[in-house]
């Protein structure tokens, strides 16, 4: 665990009662948002550990909501999320989870409209920050606090280095990066915080590689 701040100690600017039970439950219902594109007509949330014994006297329950909707740690709506959620017609279902997870502020969300789905990992590991750990399948450790870029691709020779090489020719600097896969030979997903933002153009030359099949780009702050 790594606090860059005495301010990721303290904690975000957020609606209460707990850093690491509300406000580090809102952002990982706010990845799975970004992840996912749109506003779901279903959530499934299923909660370990921790969360799953204290989520309604903590608020992980309508803070977990609030993300989904893409309300910030702040936003004074947190409170009534399920209210909100349920009246844009969003069905949504918590588990409670025994299972024993790796970190005791575990989520599990699951989104899905017609058009299709997205599950998720997250673990709020205190101070409001947090680490997702899995994004449909694929095993990695992201916290989302720089922009980050995610390249699902082909699991071949070269595909690192090609992408590698666009943003080097575009002077955008790499912080940390993962890779990850579920079978050998299958598809794999590339994730890179980046230090800087990118532009359009950007992303247009990674999904020009041979191999990539799609790339997005994660802001939250």
């Amino acid at each position: 665990m790594k606090f860059q701040s005495v301010f990721d100690i303290i904690g975000p600017v957020m609606v209460g009662p707990s850093s690491s039970h509300t406000a580090g439950a809102a952002r990982i219902g706010r990845v799975a948002r970004a992840l996912f594109g749109r506003q779901p007509e279903k959530a499934e949330i299923t909660f370990y550990g921790s969360f799953a014994k204290t989520y309604k006297g903590h608020g992980s329950d309508v803070a977990t909501v609030a993300g989904i909707l893409d309300f910030a740690t702040d936003d004074l709506r947190l409170k009534d999320s399920l209210v909100i959620a349920r009246e844009a017609g969003m069905e949504i279902q918590f588990l409670l989870s025994e299972q024993l997870a790796e970190h005791p502020n575990t989520s599990r969300i699951r989104l899905s409209d017609k058009a299709g789905s997205i599950e998720v990992v997250g673990v709020s590991i205190g101070g409001g920050k947090i680490e997702m750990t899995n994004i449909n399948g694929f095993s990695l450790q992201l916290s989302f606090h720089a922009p980050t870029l995610l390249v699902l691709h082909k699991d071949q020779f070269g595909m690192i280095a090609a992408v590698a090489k666009v943003l080097a020719n575009n002077q955008i600097n790499v912080g940390h990066m993962e890779v990850s896969r579920r079978d050998r030979g299958g598809e794999a997903l590339m994730a890179i915080e980046l230090d800087n933002e990118t532009t359009p153009h950007v992303l247009t030359e990674i999904r020009q590689i041979a191999g990539v099949l799609e790339v997005s780009l994660f802001a939250l702050d």
